[in-house]
């Protein structure tokens, strides 16, 4: 017999909070990740994503003290590799359900974003890895093996949320082809089949599953690898406005009758008047097919010889308001700087199929989820450790050295009016007490004498 354990057990106690609060396993059994016998779907899900936490992976978690409690490697293989498991969904619906809350102490005046971005996802000591791809970084102008991760993300400014991926590999350069044992009617088959599309393509299909989950934001940022006419127009289509930053490429943009490259877009300008210098010019202009956009030109901030354009469609708002809404986008770098470089997210599973890729990221991108959830409950001024402070503030006057001498009168109080044998107990009691207090307390306190 296997003696199975709660499985909050297995929860810190700082997280156990927010496990609950967010129903965490509520969402993974409505995604369908459940399984008939042995070790529940939960239990598993729980025992990768505090591993963090132990600062151990699995092969060091099996040697250690707790290992012949926990389940066999190849149970939680087995977990990771399943293919019938609705990981998007769950994360969809994880990511819904913190937003919601995030809302609650949020200002309606705040933007809330969409934030569109890809990042690398090496592995490059991998051989036989489904779906492996060669790619390039063009950040660093290098070659890598791995997938592109592109991930859409929600934040208010504040708080950055997580709310879908794709793992793409590349039809011309991929290492590796799909497993053609998989069921084609599977969910894992179906992304297998979504990382071989280019990334305009899966942006909108992954903008029409938030807005149907309930998500709402009026503005799409993105980088300069994403503002092409197309895509912009996908966006649009939707009801949502893009701001994004422009490469210097071939595209041409309508100004009258003229057909402008951006550095030819750049002189015709109007320079911007204002206080802050790194504002250089704008103007109101036409994306090739005759989309309506406000360029803004803005100094670089490593190269102050050059300059950068930022896009926006929403040709309403202000410079100073498009350049501070585009400042959001820069919480998805840090999200992907944190999940890599401190959950694990490319080392901790060393798995060869794509399932346990896709798995493996949902797990880590929720544990930054509840992280960020954590993060913000410790930082809004709404939330109930502040209104905590706000509630001491109002007995401010009332000094503790005050309160404890007043806690002590009162049971010298009641010791009085009790018989003298409990009288002579309570007061020996409370000296006792005294005398164990630093020496800096016992000052504020009455020097008790036992009656005899």
């Amino acid at each position: 017999m296997i003696e199975h354990n709660v499985e909050n057990n297995q929860l810190p106690v700082e997280i156990r909070p927010a496990f609950q609060e967010l129903r965490v396993l509520s969402h993974l059994r409505k995604a369908g990740i459940t399984k008939r016998f042995g070790f529940s779907c939960s239990f598993l899900f729980q025992l990768v994503f505090v591993l963090i936490f132990h600062h151990r992976n699995w092969f060091q978690l099996l040697d250690g003290a707790k290992g012949a409690s926990l389940p066999g490697k190849d149970t939680v293989y087995r977990f990771l590799n399943h293919t019938g498991f609705a990981w998007r969904r769950f994360l969809l619906s994880l990511s819904v359900e913190t937003v919601s809350k995030t809302k609650s102490l949020t200002s309606d005046e705040r933007v809330n974003v969409f934030i569109v971005d890809d990042s690398m996802y090496e592995r490059n000591r991998s051989k036989s890895v489904e779906l492996l791809a060669r790619l390039k970084d063009h950040a660093w102008n290098c070659y890598y093996k791995g997938f592109r991760m592109l991930t859409l993300g929600w934040s208010d400014g504040h708080t950055f949320i997580p709310l879908d991926f794709s793992l793409l590999s590349s039809v011309k350069s991929q290492i590796h082809g799909i497993n053609q044992s998989i069921d084609k009617r599977t969910h894992g088959y179906k992304r297998r089949i979504e990382s071989l599309l280019p990334a305009p393509q899966i942006v909108p299909a992954m903008i029409d599953r938030a807005l149907a989950a309930g998500m709402n934001a009026p503005y799409v940022l993105m980088d300069s690898w994403f503002t092409y006419a197309p895509l912009i127009q996908a966006i649009l289509d939707r009801g949502l406005d893009v701001i994004g930053m422009v490469k210097t490429d071939n595209k041409r943009y309508l100004l009258g009758d003229r057909r402008l490259t951006l550095q030819e877009l750049y002189y015709a300008a109007t320079p911007v008047q204002g206080t802050n210098k790194n504002i250089l010019r704008a103007i109101n202009t036409q994306l090739s097919p005759g989309i309506p956009i406000k360029m803004v030109f803005v100094r670089h901030r490593a190269h102050k010889k050059e300059w950068l354009a930022i896009l926006c469609t929403d040709t309403s708002l202000t410079v100073e308001e498009i350049i501070q809404i585009y400042g959001i986008r820069w919480d998805i770098e840090v999200f992907f700087k944190c999940t890599k470089s401190l959950l694990r997210l490319q080392k901790e599973f060393q798995g060869r199929s794509y399932d346990m890729l896709i798995s493996h990221t949902t797990i880590v991108f929720s544990r930054y989820i509840l992280l960020a959830w954590q993060h913000r409950q410790s930082t809004d001024d709404r939330t109930l450790g502040n209104l905590f402070l706000a509630l001491c503030d109002e007995v401010s006057d009332l000094d503790w050295a005050i309160v404890l001498k007043q806690l002590v009168d009162f049971v010298i109080s009641v010791a009085k009016k009790s018989s003298k044998r409990i009288s002579t107990f309570i007061i020996s009691q409370l000296q006792n007490w005294i005398n164990g207090l630093p020496r800096y307390i016992k000052a504020y306190l009455p020097v008790l004498v036992c009656e005899s």
